[in-house]
């Protein structure tokens, strides 16, 4: 889409002449599709990466429709992690610069409670908070969003991922029905889909084009002898690579078991998932891939049914697939979300008839290519970005996503931006968090208090 001047919008003129002294002349993509809906009021749900110009665009739209004379809250923004609302609430303030007495405020776990309510009471236009300290206000009715006529719901998949959806539907639940509201996602899990079918009214559907094509996928065949060569070879494009997050997939059990104990042997990080694993001990090992606490998962076709892992870096068919259709659906696991993905196969000379099916398939020939020096042996595997810590406490001991956020974050603790995805059970729950910060957060959670109490914490491994 060519780019659009803010001042062909209906903005009042204090707004476009605010735009014009912060040198904001040309929208962006994602601005120039969403706004006008916005300003007619409609809801949308819109796909747009960080940088993209998302921020503005719901910030103008409420301030666009904001009352400042009636001192209500009128708009409430989601967000995921205290550093967000944060730059969230700045960029408000900023547009909002040419509008007087308009307040905004912001509302995070990790920060007192008291003088919270202090502001409150007070009165605000516009909250930006994270939802767990949302839901403990509406909890304990030092809150009330009786006049919210704008909803905005800020890196939805995020929030997803940090385990909020309980307390989000909760506020939902207490917001007008009549209201605006917007959804603002990277991605578009079913969650998300699931969600916006709940909340949004006949919403106007945007997607901002990644730089990629997200159907780019670039495949490679390599020609392997023996057991001991396929090994080698998934060594050697492993650290070439360094796949941030790759799936292997095997056809039996066995093979997998014994190829994720191999990479584990050769310091790589790696779990296996097939049919003979215990509920918990598959639970566990799909929600440390899922967070990013284990960059291999090696998987048999059926155990890896359903599962659904964002910016998946590649995929490695150990073995080929039994059928064209295993291996489309495999391969189409990696390349979503805008990003180029990578697919390895291995193949014997017995898997000709197969090969030649995959050309047909693919419409083009199949040429085995070389595989990696042997000099690549020398680099070290890559260790996860994400370590999980397991809290023996869950949903029966009342505990919630921004009871683990706030311990934390709070005095000396980590950013919001080092906790990764939390996922809470009835009886325990796990978080992750970036692998330089685990001391820290370990401490935190250990030698600190949730919801009063301690709780025993261990570091998950292996």
């Amino acid at each position: 889409m060519s780019q659009l001047s803010f001042d062909q919008l209906a903005l009042n003129s204090a707004l476009l002449h605010n735009l014009k002294s912060l040198e904001y002349t040309q929208m962006t993509e994602i601005q120039a599709q969403s706004l006008p809906h916005i300003l007619a009021g409609k809801d949308v749900i819109a796909q747009g990466k960080t940088g993209s110009g998302k921020t503005a665009a719901f910030a103008l739209g409420l301030l666009q429709k904001l009352n400042v004379k009636r001192f209500r809250i009128q708009s409430l923004i989601l967000c995921p992690t205290r550093e967000l609302a944060d730059q969230v609430s700045s960029e408000i303030r900023r547009l909002a610069r040419g509008i007087h007495n308009i307040k905004v405020l912001t509302l995070c776990g990790g920060a007192p409670f008291g003088p919270q309510i202090g502001s409150l009471e007070h009165g605000a236009h516009i909250i930006v908070g994270t939802p767990g300290r949302i839901q403990d206000h509406l909890r304990k009715q030092t809150l009330c969003l009786d006049e919210v006529s704008m909803l905005v719901l800020d890196e939805a998949d995020r929030m997803l991922d940090m385990g909020f959806v309980d307390a989000i539907e909760d506020i939902i639940e207490q917001a007008p029905k009549s209201r605006q509201t917007l959804l603002f996602s990277a991605t578009f899990p079913d969650q998300i889909q699931q969600i916006s079918r709940n909340i949004l009214r006949d919403p106007v559907s945007i997607k901002v084009e990644a730089m990629h094509d997200d159907n780019t996928i670039s495949q490679y065949f390599y020609l392997v002898r023996s057991a001991e060569e396929r090994m080698l070879a998934l060594r050697l494009l492993i650290l070439q690579y360094q796949p941030t997050s790759a799936v292997v997939f095997c056809n039996t059990k066995r093979e997998v078991q014994e190829v994720a104990e191999e990479l584990n042997n050769r310091g790589f990080s790696a779990l296996a998932l097939h049919g003979d694993l215990d509920q918990k001990d598959r639970d566990q090992a799909l929600i440390r891939f899922s967070n990013r606490s284990c960059s291999i998962l090696v998987a048999t076709d059926v155990a890896a049914r359903g599962l659904d892992i964002e910016n998946l870096s590649a995929v490695f068919n150990y073995n080929l697939a039994h059928d064209q259709e295993i291996h489309v659906h495999r391969i189409g696991r990696t390349g979503r979300a805008g990003s180029k993905g990578m697919a390895f196969s291995f193949y014997s000379a017995k898997d000709e008839h197969r090969i030649h099916l995959l050309e047909d398939l693919l419409d083009r020939n199949i040429q085995a290519q070389e595989l990696p020096e042997a000099s690549v042996l020398e680099l070290q595997p890559q260790p996860s970005a994400m370590i999980t810590l397991r809290i023996e406490g869950g949903k029966k001991q009342k505990i919630r996503p921004g009871d683990i956020v706030g311990a934390l974050t709070g005095d000396d603790g980590i950013s919001g931006d080092d906790i990764g995805k939390i996922q809470i059970s009835p009886n325990w729950a796990y978080v992750a968090v970036q692998r330089q910060c685990i001391k820290t957060a370990f401490k935190k959670l250990s030698t600190g208090k949730l919801k009063g109490r301690k709780y025993r914490v261990m570091v998950v491994r292996g």
